[in-house]
């Protein structure tokens, strides 16, 4: 079912519901839409109450020319778990949804959190990250269309439909250009997370790609209770790719964490 909530700032974000039971919420990337969690839905929302939402100027949620930031995000995803009403939550996110949930414990702690799902995010960025992002940004700005195409092929490594492929960037043009861009800047803001990792005192999931590895090993460094799992054959949207390991390594996560 598609439903909508009004922030205290007064902007009107939808999600995607599902389900019922104990509560699992999806963060998308930069600027992807609800529904690329959509075979998670259909895993999911069969024993959970399943929602993924469309973060403040993506996918059918209002687009804003303000609040377009990592702590304002992560304020969207607190309102959101209040309006749900069933706190405390799994919470997952997915590349820039991951640093907002990130920027989420850095703010407001881990109370209404029972577990997190990490996917594919660096934890500390690399050097060469930053000169990759300004040229997106600067692709962006000479043609968006264009830009966006070869950013949602880039996410996969394994061939895709094409209609699956137009989805998503028909669905990535949503966000106004201005605000892509702004969403980058601030994803370049915090290049270091380890401190906020030593802050999750909840169970503990990081999911990721191949080029990700020694972020992962980082990871369990600081929180040795973490779980760990490398995805070698797939790209950026490896939940896509791989659907069937993905979901039920969390369903597994989630089904150990709910019992403890």
């Amino acid at each position: 079912m598609h439903r909508f909530f009004t922030t205290s700032d007064q902007v009107r974000l939808h999600y995607l519901e599902a389900g019922s039971g104990p509560t699992i919420i999806f963060i998308p990337g930069w600027t992807m839409p609800a529904h690329i969690w959509e075979l998670q839905l259909e895993h999911f929302s069969k024993r959970y109450r399943f929602v993924a939402l469309d973060p403040r100027s993506q996918g059918d949620s209002d687009k804003p020319a303000q609040g377009n930031y990592p702590e304002r995000r992560a304020q969207d995803i607190k309102e959101l778990i209040e309006h749900l009403g069933d706190a405390p939550v799994v919470a997952a996110g997915w590349s820039t949804g991951m640093t907002e949930l990130l920027t989420y414990v850095d703010l407001f702690g881990t109370r209404h959190v029972s577990a997190f799902v990490l996917v594919d995010t660096f934890i500390v960025k690399p050097p060469w990250f930053q000169r990759d992002v300004l040229k997106l940004a600067h692709q962006l700005e000479r043609d968006r269309a264009a830009a966006m195409e070869a950013y949602v092929r880039w996410m996969f490594k394994k061939p895709q439909s094409e209609s699956y492929i137009s989805s998503l960037v028909n669905a990535s043009l949503k966000t106004p250009v201005d605000t892509a861009v702004a969403l980058l800047a601030s994803f370049l803001a915090q290049d270091d997370w380890r401190p906020t990792l030593g802050k999750i005192d909840k169970p503990l999931l990081y999911v990721a790609e191949a080029v990700l590895k020694l972020d992962a090993e980082m990871l369990q460094s600081i929180v040795p209770a973490a779980r760990v799992e490398i995805f070698d054959e797939a790209g950026h949207a490896l939940f896509v790719e791989e659907v069937t390991r993905f979901n039920s390594m969390v369903d597994n996560f989630v089904r150990d964490s709910l019992q403890k």
